[in-house]
């Protein structure tokens, strides 16, 4: 995106380099990365970050500051993970954007879909880093927004999950943790704060107050930073030990009823130049004759699940009259290949990452890279120079 960069980057890319890439992030890890990483970052001019962080805090506050919103919001919220004592606003969120070239010629930031949870808040600057030491690169392009840098990262990111507490009273909640592919996270985020990653299933309750089981002891739980996908907890039929309606007496770093209300579910209700056409399925006025340039999904999965690109109308009439209102189709965008590869033109997906304490700030970014139908992982297999990488902004 910046040439000077990227022909640098790709005149002086080896094999070896690549390899070393992945080794270090291994060794800074403590693990292997499960899921693909690319062979090379993404070097991004600040004009084009900037106005992206500054696109996905305009979508954040039509929807944190909207009162209609809200109400309307309430029925997203599944009644069995209702969790009591809301929030004012959400703590971690995340909005993807594509990048589609106007009639100008001018690239312009599409919306793909945004989410007040947690992701990788700890694994991504170490990615970010691995690559600016092993490529030897410049060391004047950044990757902290906000204008943070590491220690006060760090701060903001104590300041969010510990609180205050003892680390050992705050948990990082998954499901089923050594089996998830984002574990790197789990790591860095235990090394970063001191804080215990913990399974759900295994958190007990006891009158008001949660536990978890260390060294044969019982630890009091005094915070959350709530890494459980409801999808997946339903999905897998896991049983928990509390219940998420309980007058819990615990904190939470993020409040759970966010996730919900900032979601796909959030799409039809914004108004904004750069997000798509998307209707809840059981609001579509008619059925468009153009299908093949739109995209059908799940309200609540991650990872591409349930997703359909270019739905038939035996599709979408598949779908229960009941469970409509759970689906969206949204406008397609196709977004336009912008980095130069050995392996062609490769499109981007770049998340900003948003933390929010007295204020709504960007502080990281994700880059997914694809040449396939979706930019997710299982949708590039066997492809070289995709997967997940950092953004580098020229200052």
């Amino acid at each position: 995106m910046i040439p000077a960069y990227r022909h640098a980057f790709n005149a002086s890319f080896t094999q070896e380099k690549y390899d070393r890439l992945r080794r270090e992030m291994i060794a800074r890890c403590g693990m292997d990365v499960p899921f693909a990483l690319c062979e090379t970052p993404c070097f991004f001019p600040n004009s084009l970050v900037e106005r992206m962080g500054d696109d996905g805090k305009a979508l954040i506050r039509q929807l944190v500051d909207n009162p209609d919103y809200h109400a309307r919001s309430e029925s997203s919220i599944p009644v069995r993970f209702r969790v009591a004592n809301e929030a004012a606003h959400p703590m971690f969120i995340q909005v993807d954007f594509g990048l589609v070239r106007d009639a100008a010629g001018e690239l312009q930031p599409k919306l793909v879909e945004l989410q007040a949870f947690p992701s990788l808040y700890a694994y991504q600057p170490v990615l970010a880093q691995a690559y600016m030491d092993v490529f030897d690169l410049d060391p004047n392009l950044r990757y902290f927004l906000g204008g943070l840098d590491s220690a006060s990262y760090k701060r903001m990111m104590n300041d969010a999950i510990v609180a205050g507490h003892d680390p050992a009273r705050v948990v990082l909640m998954e499901v089923h943790p050594e089996e998830q592919k984002t574990r790197p996270d789990f790591a860095l985020t235990e090394k970063l704060l001191g804080i215990r990653t913990v399974c759900i299933s295994k958190i007990r309750k006891q009158d008001r107050k949660l536990f978890y089981e260390e060294d044969g002891k019982q630890v009091p739980i005094e915070r959350i930073y709530n890494r459980a996908i409801v999808d997946e907890l339903e999905r897998k039929n896991v049983k928990l030990q509390f219940d998420f309606r309980d007058d819990l007496d615990v904190e939470w770093a993020g409040h759970p009823n966010w996730y919900f209300r900032i979601s796909k579910y959030s799409i039809p209700y914004l108004k904004h130049v750069s997000v798509p056409r998307t209707w809840f399925l059981d609001q579509l006025p008619e059925v468009p004759a153009d299908l093949e340039n739109f995209v059908l999904k799940p309200l609540y999965s991650f990872a591409g699940l349930g997703v359909v690109i270019a739905p038939t109308k035996k599709d979408i009439d598949a779908i229960p009259s009941d469970k409509r209102s759970e689906y969206i189709l949204q406008e397609r965008m196709n977004f336009t290949p912008v980095v130069e590869t050995p392996h062609g033109a490769t499109k981007v997906e770049l998340r900003i990452m948003y933390i929010w304490l007295d204020e709504l700030v960007p502080v990281l970014t994700i880059v997914r890279m694809g040449r396939g139908l979706m930019m997710g992982v299982d949708q590039n297999k066997g492809l070289a120079w995709v997967g997940s990488s950092a953004a580098l902004v020229a200052k």
